[in-house]
């Protein structure tokens, strides 16, 4: 069963008459846009009822979605020390992950001097390549 997957409109739409339900449900089963969008989204009309569903989108494969989600979760957040301390280090995550691509990008940009040894084959050779050009004594 093929299900089709609601546009920016009509998650904007679920904003407005509060359809929570909806938009867990899309941010558990849509496709990495969808559940991005949702999980933006329930940040504006979530309840405390959507935290579940938003700590098993912190572990989602697409980066954007679980940032996504744990910026709603930090948005969402009660009194509760749990919730405090996975926002706490999935945001120590994201800075370390930044951080990283931040040294990888530094790491490209760097030029390198590559210095071309000469073999001492290749040298000795071209020496007796010049003692054979000169005429015997």
């Amino acid at each position: 069963m093929k299900l089709s997957q609601p546009s920016e409109k009509v998650i904007s739409y679920w904003v407005g008459t509060n359809s929570v339900n909806k938009l867990e449900y899309a941010l558990t089963h849509g496709n990495y846009k969808t559940r991005q969008l949702a999980a933006e989204a329930l940040e504006f009309v979530g309840r405390p009822s959507s935290i579940p569903v938003l700590l098993i989108a912190i572990d989602d494969k697409i980066k954007n979605v679980s940032i996504a989600a744990l910026n709603t979760l930090e948005h969402l957040q009660d009194s509760d020390e749990l919730i405090k301390s996975i926002v706490r280090k999935r945001f120590d995550w994201l800075k370390r992950l930044r951080e990283k691509e931040e040294k990888q990008k530094n790491k490209r940009a760097k030029k390198h001097n590559i210095y071309r040894w000469e073999r001492a084959s290749k040298k000795s050779f071209e020496m007796v390549k010049e003692r054979l050009k000169r005429p015997i004594r």
